[in-house]
């Protein structure tokens, strides 16, 4: 065959002696640490206070976190979490015996949603811009994060993919499996790059960022789409929702295309702003 499999078998992240620093965590911080920086980058550019730049960095963060987990709760794990509230922003689990489990579960259509409501705060009450302008610019950042979100959960071994049926893919040895699985994580990762790569040339190089809400419809239409896709070659997150038509990401994903493609095409006038 042209590609063999490869056997996937990491640690749970990195030994710092101390204390272990998950891979997940890591690409967190990445992801937050890039966008903090290209962020800064685009406000220097709009001519934007840097002094501005910390309260979005908190608003982003902890949109993204509580987002993406209420997200999860809401979307794939309702039954479980509405008997046990406390364990939605606790870390640990109490059934059937107490165990630490770290904050797993977290869900990227919470996490945009979070962002959406944060970045209206965040306008109306730090930085006088529409607030379509600062969604336009926070989707650059956004996108750069999605992109080590999704190399995380391939560390991980979760979201994984389908079988193969072929000698094509990765054997994810920590989930005592021996069949290899198509790695959707990185594709879905590799279209991110894609993605970041063309809104950061659409800001930089052409007038597109003057046109308010294209590049946030853009990264709309474009993500999920990305998402409604690869969701074809992924397992289903929740096993009682295997026979719907299309699953549960993907159904979520449909709103949001719609929506952005609403921004892109809706009557608007180029202004420089």
């Amino acid at each position: 065959m042209l590609f063999n499999a490869i056997t996937w078998s990491p640690s749970e992240g990195l030994d710092l002696g101390f204390f272990t620093l998950h891979y997940y965590s890591l690409m967190f911080l990445i992801a937050f640490g890039l966008g903090w920086y290209i962020m800064k980058s685009i406000f220097v550019r709009e001519k934007v206070s840097i002094e501005k730049l910390d309260s979005l960095f908190i608003y982003t963060v902890l949109a993204t976190l509580i987002g993406a987990r209420l997200g999860h709760v809401i979307f794939y794990d309702w039954d479980y979490f509405q008997n046990h509230l406390l364990e939605i922003f606790l870390p640990v689990r109490f059934e059937p015996e107490f165990e630490f489990t770290g904050f797993r579960g977290l869900a990227s259509h919470g996490a945009a949603i979070g962002i959406i409501i944060a970045m209206y705060l965040y306008r109306k009450r730090v930085l006088d811009k529409p607030v379509l302008w600062v969604l336009d610019r926070i989707v650059i950042p956004v996108a750069s994060g999605a992109i080590f979100v999704r190399i995380g959960n391939f560390m991980n071994s979760e979201i994984i993919g389908k079988p193969t049926n072929s000698d094509y893919g990765v054997i994810f040895e920590n989930l005592g499996e021996t069949f290899p699985r198509h790695p959707a994580q990185l594709y879905e990762s590799f279209c991110y790059l894609l993605l970041f790569i063309l809104l950061w040339f659409l800001y930089w190089k052409t007038e597109k960022r003057h046109k308010v809400g294209y590049l946030f419809g853009l990264f709309l239409v474009l993500l999920w789409t990305i998402r409604f896709f690869i969701e074809f070659v992924k397992e289903a997150q929740v096993e009682e929702r295997t026979t719907w038509l299309l699953n549960t990401g993907q159904w979520l994903s449909i709103p949001f295309i719609i929506a952005g493609l609403y921004f892109m095409y809706r009557p608007n006038k180029p202004r420089t702003v």
